[in-house]
């Protein structure tokens, strides 16, 4: 496993983390049931490979995600470094409401640190700016509980360049948290190499496009998707882009086919490539899972390969 420091922080962290959107099961935004043993044994299983941070959020599965991932830490003589969540609040149906006022921002640190069962959250991040008008009272709130111990280091998700500059009035950025991928390019050119410029970590997520970009993502599976799986009406999913991207997985099969990886593990590998980018989030919901993306962390592309990729 490889390890970079990210951002401003003291924390080196392994090239690809664990990401626990998925293990959150059915809920509004949810990628269909999941069983909690086996997200249990994936997040153990890659601790033993030397990934060393988990990425979750208490929206993911409204709370079960992070109650998942503390049964899965509990007892261990090492525990991973811990990244989650703020600014989603929700109600006994499971409406979701976006709040960063101080008061809600407090609530959600204190439920996060009771459901993993820690005392401390090594990467506390604004999950989204929403609303916007309350993003430098939710960040002041978060440098607050800094002081207080609660928090390591702050960050953000999904955030435009405008917005960080607002906060950086306030406080320094320790990461930013962009969807990135082969095909979701749309903050190469100016938000990461901001990042760069600004000493503030990247950690991307859904570097394989969701799933789209493992090659194990047919047609086929695609229609059959179950029902609260939230990619049976994503874009990426359905024409005219899935024709599109379906041509460039052919290229990361043939490209992995050079190398014995998986065209999951040459996509993380083409994220990791960029300069400004320090690691990657990658889902997982079993131990095989785990082991068809962990040599992402370490594959090192060519030119040759990144044109042949980009080729299509």
């Amino acid at each position: 496993m490889n390890y970079k420091k990210l951002g401003n922080s003291d924390m080196e962290i392994s090239r690809i983390g664990i990401g626990a959107w998925a293990i959150g099961g059915k809920w509004e935004w949810g990628w269909g049931a999941q069983d909690d043993r086996d997200s249990i044994n994936t997040i153990q299983h890659a601790l033993t490979k030397g990934i060393n941070w988990i990425d979750t959020a208490p929206v993911y599965g409204l709370g079960h995600s992070e109650e998942v991932v503390g049964k899965a830490i509990k007892g261990l003589s090492e525990k991973p470094l811990i990244f989650t969540k703020c600014s989603f609040t929700w109600n006994d149906h499971g409406e979701i409401t976006p709040s960063l006022k101080a008061e809600n921002i407090r609530r959600e640190v204190e439920d996060s640190l009771r459901r993993m069962d820690i005392e401390c959250i090594d990467l506390y991040q604004i999950h989204w700016p929403n609303p916007e008008e309350e993003i430098e009272e939710g960040w002041q709130t978060m440098v607050d509980l800094k002081k207080e111990g609660k928090i390591r280091y702050l960050g953000v998700s999904n955030h435009s360049i405008d917005q960080m500059k607002r906060l950086q009035a306030i406080a320094p950025i320790t990461s930013q948290q962009p969807p990135y991928s082969l095909v979701n390019r749309s903050y190469e050119d100016e938000l990461l190499p901001f990042c760069q410029e600004n000493n503030t970590g990247v950690i991307c997520y859904s570097p394989m496009g969701s799933g789209i970009l493992t090659g194990k993502m047919t047609r086929e599976r695609i229609d059959a998707l179950e029902e609260g799986d939230w990619r049976k009406n994503a874009e990426d999913f359905k024409e005219p882009k899935l024709n599109r991207n379906l041509q460039i997985v052919e290229k990361l099969i043939e490209v992995g086919n050079q190398y014995g990886c998986s065209a999951a593990e040459v996509a993380i590998a083409w994220v990791l490539k960029n300069p400004s980018v320090t690691a990657a989030i990658v889902g997982m919901r079993s131990p095989e899972q785990a082991d068809g993306v962990i040599g992402g962390a370490t594959l090192e592309l060519t030119p040759q390969d990144i044109d042949l990729i980009e080729s299509v």
